[in-house]
């Protein structure tokens, strides 16, 4: 076998770690920037949705690198591996400096296309926040490459540490530049820059060891290698498109939310950030099944593939299934951490507690099974069935559900659900034949 439980657990327990710190983290700069103000919470807020689309380009192109680099690992083509880890990382920041460029150039148009016309101090607070981070899209890139690298190589450790040391910065600097320095926007912004640039630069230095199976040594050049750029384009466009327009989804749905009133806006909000404790294991194991199914698909080994899916899914639900159960029975209790209103507190409880169930049952199947797909080069079908399961069930019917029949928040919910049992019969019906594996074979 080519990975024992041990490699397994190498890879899946820090991913883990690492996504606890993510979401951890995320609460805690959400409650530092409060208190810069609510122009600053609202500028931050409404650029971040544009961030985290940015996130979704690079983190896309980050695991079309690691799929091709597993793919040339499981051949024991080291070599191509390391050039394929130069391409991404060179692919990506050539990218992430022309966005940056037209984001400097363009900002104020962008900002009004985008957000129409919205207060003057909360449009400054928008500017100022854009104009900071657009200066760490490299950092993301390079960090979002690298670490994908690390990944396919069973060294999440690695990613880990730097992940925290990059969280420690950000709290750090956000804490003594809001609360000590009574800073406002740049507070934010510049903490979050410099713990990008401090973790893309350690990441990037750590790729040089030539103890490792892909290493940059000898590998650094200005060219483009268009045969390996294809191959990583192929898996990393259809996945940034899957996941941008998933991101543009929740942003339609959140706008119907926000005609129910006060009290299923602040019940929403919290329901989502549950919602991620919720799902954490499977979008940490998410990431080791790309790992380990590239390799095993590049050494030609389809048991082993399928065999790992399975454990893999399954380390997945038990770990969804625990959440859910703790979620469930906790729910009244979390929620009163908030002190939300009696209406929004009960929102919140149905809606936490229906996630939990809906969860345990279809998460695991509706986004950790295409991962296998997407590591064999499978990738224009999971893409197709994506974006048209959340444009017809997450957003059409969540607006149907709203303004024609005027159901309240858990059905809006409800309509992501019906998306999510799509999803995972269409992906289980496509897993189970072999047309798949085909694809490996091709690339």
């Amino acid at each position: 076998m080519l990975y024992s439980g041990r490699d397994l657990r190498k890879l899946i327990i820090p991913l883990v770690i690492e996504q606890v710190l993510s979401i951890a983290v995320g609460m805690a700069d959400t409650i530092m920037v409060s208190a810069a103000g609510e122009a600053a919470v609202s500028g931050v807020s409404l650029v971040d949705t544009v961030n985290i689309l940015l996130i979704n380009v690079f983190s896309a192109l980050a695991t079309g690198g690691a799929v091709v680099a597993g793919h040339f690992l499981g051949k024991r083509k080291l070599e191509e591996a390391r050039k394929a880890a130069w391409q991404i990382i060179l692919f990506a920041t050539l990218l992430a400096l022309v966005i940056s460029v037209v984001f400097f150039a363009a900002h104020d148009q962008l900002l009004h296309l985008m957000f129409g016309q919205i207060e003057d101090d909360v449009m400054r607070a928008c500017k100022t926040y854009l104009m900071i981070t657009t200066s760490s899209f490299v950092a993301l890139a390079v960090y979002n490459s690298c670490a994908a690298l690390f990944r396919a190589m069973n060294n999440a450790k690695v990613t880990m540490w730097v992940s925290l040391l990059m969280n420690l910065i950000n709290v750090t600097g956000n804490a003594i530049c809001i609360f000590g320095l009574r800073m406002g926007v740049e507070g934010v912004a510049i903490p979050t820059t410099v713990s990008r640039y401090v973790a893309a630069i350690l990441i990037f230095a750590l790729m040089f060891n030539p103890r490792k199976e892909i290493n940059l040594c000898g590998q650094l050049t200005p060219r483009f290698h268009g045969g390996l750029i294809k191959k990583i384009l192929y898996i990393a466009v259809p996945n940034g498109m899957e996941n941008s327009m998933f991101q543009l989804g929740k942003i339609l749905v959140i706008s119907a939310v926000s005609t129910m009133g006060t009290a299923s806006i602040a019940a929403n909000a919290v329901a989502n950030t549950l919602a991620n404790w919720n799902c954490l294991p499977g979008i940490a194991i998410n990431l080791s099944i790309v790992s380990v199914v590239s390799v095993c698909v590049g050494a030609n080994e389809y048991g082993q593939a399928r065999y790992y899916t399975r454990k893999l899914c399954t380390y997945a639900a038990v770990g969804i299934a625990g959440m859910s159960a703790i979620l469930y029975v906790t729910a009244p209790l979390i929620v009163g951490v908030y002190n939300l209103g009696p209406e929004a507190a009960g929102l919140a409880e149905e809606v936490i507690r229906a996630h939990a169930v809906m969860a345990m049952l279809f998460w695991v199947l509706s986004f950790s099974l295409p991962n296998t797909l997407r590591a064999a080069g499978d990738v224009m079908l999971p893409m197709g069935i994506s974006i048209a399961s959340m444009w017809l069930f997450r957003v059409v019917a969540a607006y149907v559900f709203t303004y024609v029949f005027h159901l309240g928040l858990l059905a809006v919910w409800g309509a992501m659900f019906i998306d999510w049992i799509f999803r995972a019969v269409c992906y289980i019906v496509r897993y189970r034949g072999s047309r798949w594996e085909k694809y490996g074979q091709k690339s």
